[in-house]
């Protein structure tokens, strides 16, 4: 019996192309949902509120945390991440497929709270030292923050066995073209059979 997933979870390190490929996604299927995740960091140049994210205040995140209204929240690098919980049972309900782009931690929370809905992806870096090279040409970060996304990358490795599918992003077209595969074959239920595979 096929497993319809609703909801596919796409986590990396900082630097590892996420966002370039969620982004990449987003044209290639523009008919799925995506999720907005709230934030309280500031927003970058080039981002939109309400495109990228939710740009909320602390006090005003820490108010809908008191309101049970994040179905997983993460405080990362200082800031704090979180994901609607009424987004998530919506698109259950409706048996619809949403796309939740989101920090390691934060995916498993989710992972574990929807186990039989979740689908989870981990986008790996080709090392540590080409992550380095990523974070210093991005220049939103100065070196102490870089090396503290450095460290908390040799952190979230360790929690890659627990998700479903490894993606290795060493060139950003092959690993685009992997994922469209990927999501395309979620979306036929055959999902079984890239389970627990590493693609590079």
């Amino acid at each position: 019996m096929k497993i319809v997933k609703n909801l596919i979870l796409i986590s990396a390190p900082s630097g590892s192309g996420k966002t370039t490929l969620c982004k990449a996604l987003q044209k290639e299927f523009p008919q799925l949902n995506w999720s907005i995740s709230y934030t309280t960091r500031k927003i970058r140049k080039m981002e939109k509120n309400g495109v990228d994210y939710q740009f909320i205040s602390k006090l005003e995140f820490k108010n809908l945390i008191n309101q049970s209204f994040f179905a997983e929240w993460e405080k990362v690098h200082g800031f704090y991440y979180g994901t609607s919980k009424e987004a998530i049972d919506r698109i259950i309900h409706n048996n619809e497929m949403l796309l939740i782009e989101m920090d390691v931690k934060g995916a498993l929370s989710i992972k574990k709270l929807y186990p039989n809905k979740t689908f989870s992806i981990f986008i790996s870096p080709p090392s540590i030292e080409h992550l380095r090279k990523r974070l210093q040409k991005r220049g939103t970060d100065s070196n102490y923050r870089i090396n503290i996304r450095l460290h908390r990358f040799k952190e979230e490795m360790k929690y890659v066995s627990r998700f479903d599918l490894n993606l290795l992003n060493d060139s950003l077209p092959v690993a685009k073209k992997k994922l469209v595969e990927t999501i395309l074959t979620i979306k036929k239920g055959e999902n079984d059979g890239i389970k627990n595979n590493t693609i590079s």
